[in-house]
């Protein structure tokens, strides 16, 4: 079945799973943690949406990570579950680009909401008696439609080059989902131009965020220092150690991995580092900001006892 001839508009997904049983093993695992950030993220989603003390700037964008964080990793394990099961690795030209744009404005908009997020607990901590006038509703809906655009702009523009790019030799893609860069190898034509507008890309989504979420939180934690409640200093340094740690997850390995030129990655380093911001990061996202927050675990609590109290 990889021996696609050039008339063939379909390509051929290797996959993550070599056809052994640690195979099956990896696979299992990657279908319980599917199903893992599926709960995880729904759960935060209805407990922001139905508890009205998490009814807050910080909560609505939390809310946001789970939706963009849901969506992202449907883009890429369910059709990699199928062709697993089925043994059918193949991907049609319209299902490929409909993949890569969701994957590249999923994962835009959640580098851009990131910041968002780093904004918020700048001002809340730097800055209390403002937060309510800086970090209205109205400044909220305006970094998240922002976040939204931009990462659907971004990631028109490279689909639309990608899949315009004549493919002339195997349509074999060495990844488990349409990964533009993976594709480039496929290429009958020159793409070091294109190659560096995604390295600009990454400058601009990965790289420059998080020089500047890094700075935010050096400010943020020497304003912490000055703190002279005992219990506020603990709560801030919880808050954002939270958000320090998923922002760490999310752009190191991918930035790593898009800035790297072509002659130093390797198919194998890029599948095991995609599945980290792919797959493992919108696993642990919901349970990071849940385990390592009172509040959150707090509604929890409201929530399970108001389910108890119906229920009698």
């Amino acid at each position: 079945m990889e021996n696609y001839t050039q008339t063939s508009t379909d390509f051929i997904l290797l996959g993550l799973f070599p056809s052994t049983r640690i195979g099956l093993f990896l696979f299992i695992v990657i279908v319980l943690v599917f199903l893992m950030a599926l709960f995880g993220n729904l759960s935060m989603i209805l407990l922001i949406f139905l508890d009205t003390h998490l009814h807050t700037p910080m909560y609505f964008l939390l809310s946001q990570l789970s939706l963009i964080d849901l969506n992202y990793i449907s883009t890429i394990v369910p059709k990699m579950a199928y062709n697993f099961v089925f043994g059918n690795k193949s991907i049609s030209f319209i299902g490929c680009g409909a993949q890569s744009f969701f994957f590249l404005t999923l994962g835009g908009a959640e580098a851009l909401l990131l910041i968002s997020m780093a904004y918020d607990r700048y001002v809340a901590i730097c800055f209390p008696l403002h937060y309510s006038i800086r970090m209205n509703k109205k400044v909220c809906m305006l970094m998240i439609t922002g976040s939204w655009i931009m990462g659907s702009i971004n990631s028109c523009a490279h689909t639309a080059y990608a899949f315009h790019i004549p493919y002339c030799r195997s349509r074999t893609i060495n990844h488990f989902f349409c990964d533009v860069p993976a594709m480039l190898t496929l290429a009958c034509m020159d793409t070091w131009v294109y190659e560096y507008t995604v390295f600009v890309s990454t400058i601009l989504f990965l790289v420059f965020p998080f020089i500047c979420i890094t700075f935010s939180y050096i400010r943020v934690l020497l304003a912490i220092c000055h703190m002279q409640s005992t219990e506020g200093r603990k709560k801030a340094y919880s808050t954002c150690s939270t958000h320090l740690t998923v922002v760490t997850f999310y752009y190191v390995p991918f930035a790593y991995t898009y800035l790297r030129p072509r002659s130093l990655r390797s198919p194998t380093e890029d599948k095991a580092l995609a599945v980290f911001y792919t797959i493992l990061t919108p696993m642990l996202n919901p349970i990071i900001y849940s385990l390592r927050n009172k509040e959150v675990m707090g509604a929890m609590r409201r929530s399970i006892q108001r389910a108890c109290f119906v229920k009698m």
